[in-house]
């Protein structure tokens, strides 16, 4: 199966979306689509056996619209791309204007002979009757023109036989202009004859004023909607102006500046103060001091030695050094980076559906409503202008545009919080999914804890902690084993040279030896020691008890001797990371229940979750458990998000409803998931709930109005109002008002950009 981007051009509203997701859906050989409306774009899954790319567009083409694969080039970096959102606000702006410019005199024309407002004298009087109309009818035409894009699209949809919403404004407006054309001609012929009091009422029956407000509010609305969707892509704007444009490249000994498109794997970069990071790469010379906040969100500089990894698009604030690329063009962080976000802000959620569905039939209906109505009206006796009046009004108010607006801009915005704050989500179903889970499953290695053991507790005997700090750094510096290292780094911090150790013995599950300073130090756990003299002494007692008070916190004590003497006792243990604790605590105050799951013996595991307030702690598990346990809790009727950085979590991730990867995790944990958190810090678990609750809240809010707009406009806009009230709208107030729910809708899923996380 591929999956491929298609650029779409000719869609105006969900109307036109869920028709192509219709039709190319059931195209042999394409197993999903997903139009997005708000980038005039999609996504397709097909099987290249059974049908191709130019196959898909041929058959999207016929419907009216224009299809053609993205430019997909991975051979180079993102390039900032022109906003196109930005660049349709313009042109719309500048269509709204010019239309402004003819609609207000004639506004002003056709409402002064109404009000006796001061008007020229060749447009007052019933002789200048047809004058007046023909003016009206001049006026008119070039606000059409202007807006010719409308009828355009919407009359090629209608005889594809998908209407949208441009053919309900074409329809709507070129009703009522071509009403008023008749009446013009029918005033000429009347005029012809003499017949000045015909001449008078057909100059009552001019609809031009209508005709060209509603094409300059829709205008004028779908400005305002494209500006407010500018800002929606700010988060991918921003990420694509990350990527540096050109990199100091030394080859051969020559340094010189280059495209960063022409950086190869293996080039060596020079990175200076205040520049940024070309690609990614790992240092091999010098120090910088480099800025990863906008990668990470981390706001602390972090300190780059050699051998340290270095992202692309970060920034080296102070100090000075080169480095070798290891990834460039598509495969650098910050290129997948954009590619995860722009393909989640282009993803579906499940609740668009409902949406789609609606929006496949909507504009069928209303025309059918529009055309019921005028021939209600009319069998009740009332004129054909009233009728046309109603007719025109229902097709105008009954826009489907916030319909389909409604989920893809909250989607967009809140997306794009997100990875504002680092956290990025895959998908659209990811975004809704973790807004209903009710249990959250956290691995303890480097998600609960830092994912490396650290010296807790150095208990020497002489208390002189120096001198066996740096014993014990000499015999553990001939170890291979995971705690030794943290007990080098440890004695190495004291700044003085350790002493030489010498015929150095392992004893496997037990511990090792060597000789130092002429005697042989033992170190280990305390099957080490059960045949050493140093094991029969009353003072070993105490120390074994001193290391099982050590053991129920969560750590491992090793013990240091000689044949006879005890030495002391250094304790190692993964701490929980700072953030754990109040972490937990907000997920648990968001009502959701907490359990971690963790290889370790069950003392560790018991002791972590005390220390950070767990609900439950799941010791001694394999790989496969991990997701047994996921699809338990899942069977027996819980939404589980399961939070994990490593291999062996991915099993787990992928079963979880919703998986979270620590973002300093492996690349296959992050492949697995469906959210990642970039900073690795567990308080983003908690942001990424909040941000789905806020997300999944914003459009249900954006489909109540959307419905409950349409529900209260389209009666009253068809009349139902006017017998009992008098009461009716005008064709020109429900173009206005079809405008302000499109641009509300927005406008609320905007609010968004401000939620505090």
């Amino acid at each position: 199966m591929k999956r491929e981007l298609f650029l779409i051009k000719g869609m105006s509203c969900s109307a036109c979306s869920a028709r192509i997701e219709k039709v190319v859906g059931k195209m042999a050989g394409v197993e999903k689509i997903a139009v997005n409306l708000l980038k005039n774009n999609a996504y397709v899954t097909y099987d290249e056996t059974a049908t191709d790319a130019a196959a898909i567009c041929e058959r999207v083409e016929k419907l009216g619209f224009e299809m053609s694969p993205a430019a997909a080039s991975a051979s180079v970096a993102p390039q900032p791309r022109e906003d196109e959102s930005s660049a349709a606000a313009a042109e719309l702006k500048r269509r709204f204007l010019s239309s402004l410019l003819f609609l207000l005199p004639l506004m002003y024309i056709s409402m002064g002979r109404m009000y006796g407002w001061p008007l020229p004298e060749f447009l007052t009087g019933s002789e200048n009757d047809l004058v007046n109309m023909v003016v009206q009818f001049l006026l008119t035409l070039p606000v059409l023109f202007i807006g010719r894009k409308f009828f355009e699209v919407g009359l090629r949809n209608l005889l594809h036989l998908g209407p949208n919403m441009d053919s309900l404004i074409a329809i709507g407006s070129g009703a009522a202009f071509f009403y008023g054309t008749l009446a013009v001609l029918f005033a000429a012929s009347a005029a012809g004859h003499g017949q000045w009091a015909a001449v008078h009422r057909y100059a009552h029956d001019l609809y031009f004023e209508s005709s060209a407000t509603i094409v300059t509010l829709i205008t004028m609305g779908k400005f305002l909607e494209a500006r407010a969707k500018a800002k929606t892509g700010a988060a991918i704007a921003k990420l694509m102006d990350l990527s540096p444009k050109t990199a100091l490249v030394e080859r051969h000994g020559i340094s010189g500046e280059i495209e960063v498109a022409e950086v190869v794997v293996g080039d060596v970069c020079i990175v200076k103060a205040g520049a940024a990071v070309p690609v990614d790469g790992r240092v091999i010379e010098g120090v910088g001091s480099v800025d990863e906040s906008a990668i990470t969100g981390e706001s602390i500089p972090v300190e780059k030695l050699p051998g340290a990894k270095v992202t692309g698009g970060t920034v080296n604030q102070n100090g000075y050094f080169k480095m070798e690329a290891t990834a460039v063009g598509a495969d650098t962080t910050l290129a997948k980076l954009i590619a995860l976000v722009d393909e989640a802000t282009g993803s579906k959620a499940p609740i668009a559906r409902l949406a789609d569905k609606v929006s496949g039939i909507f504009v069928p209906i209303v025309m059918s409503i529009a055309a019921l109505t005028a021939i209600i009206w009319l069998l009740a006796g009332y004129g054909v202008d009233f009728a046309l009046n109603c007719a025109i009004a229902v097709l105008v108010i009954s826009c489907p545009c916030a319909l389909g607006l409604a989920t893809p801009t909250a989607i967009m915005v809140g997306t794009g919080r997100g990875a504002a704050a680092g956290i990025l989500f895959k998908n659209a179903e990811a975004l809704e999914t973790a807004h209903a889970v009710d249990t959250v499953v956290l691995d303890k290695t480097g998600t609960v804890t830092e994912g490396r053991p650290q010296v807790t507790d150095v208990l020497a005997e002489n208390n002189d902690e120096k001198k066996f700090l740096l014993l014990a750094g000499a015999v553990e510096s001939l170890s291979q084993h995971p705690l030794a290292g943290p007990i080098l780094e440890k004695a190495q911090e004291l700044g003085a040279e350790l002493a030489t150790a010498a015929n150095y013995q392992l004893s496997p599950g037990r511990g090792v030896s060597a000789c130092v300073e002429g005697e042989r130090i033992y170190a280990g756990n305390e099957k080490m020691f059960e045949d050493l003299p140093v094991s029969r002494s009353e003072k070993w007692q105490k120390v074994l008890k001193e290391g099982e008070i050590l053991a129920k916190e969560g750590k491992t004590p090793l013990y240091f001797a000689t044949e006879t003497q005890y030495l002391g006792t250094i304790a190692v243990a993964d701490e929980v990371k700072p953030s754990s604790k109040e972490a937990i605590a907000h997920l648990k105050a968001l009502g959701l229940r907490v359990i971690m799951l963790t290889g370790d013996k069950r003392e560790t595991a018991e002791a972590v979750r005390k220390k950070v307030g767990l609900d439950e702690a799941v010791a001694e598990v394999l790989p496969q458990d991990k997701e047994a346990t996921i699809r338990n809790l899942q069977e027996a009727g819980h939404k589980v998000a399961m939070v994990g950085d490593g291999i062996n979590d991915a099993p787990a991730l992928a079963r979880a409803d919703v998986g979270l990867a620590i973002g300093a995790g492996t690349d296959i944990a992050i492949e697995a998931a469906d959210v990642v958190l970039m900073k690795s810090d567990l308080r983003d678990a908690v942001r990424a709930v909040k941000l789905s609750r806020a997300v999944l809240g914003n459009i249900k809010q954006n489909l109540f109005w959307a419905f409950f707009y349409n529900a209260i406009g389209i009666p009253v806009a068809a009349g139902a109002l006017y017998p009992a009230f008098g009461l009716l709208l005008s064709p020109m107030l429900g173009a206005a008002a079809m405008s302000c729910s499109s641009v509300s809708v927005v406008t609320n899923a905007l609010r968004l950009r401000f939620i505090k996380l």
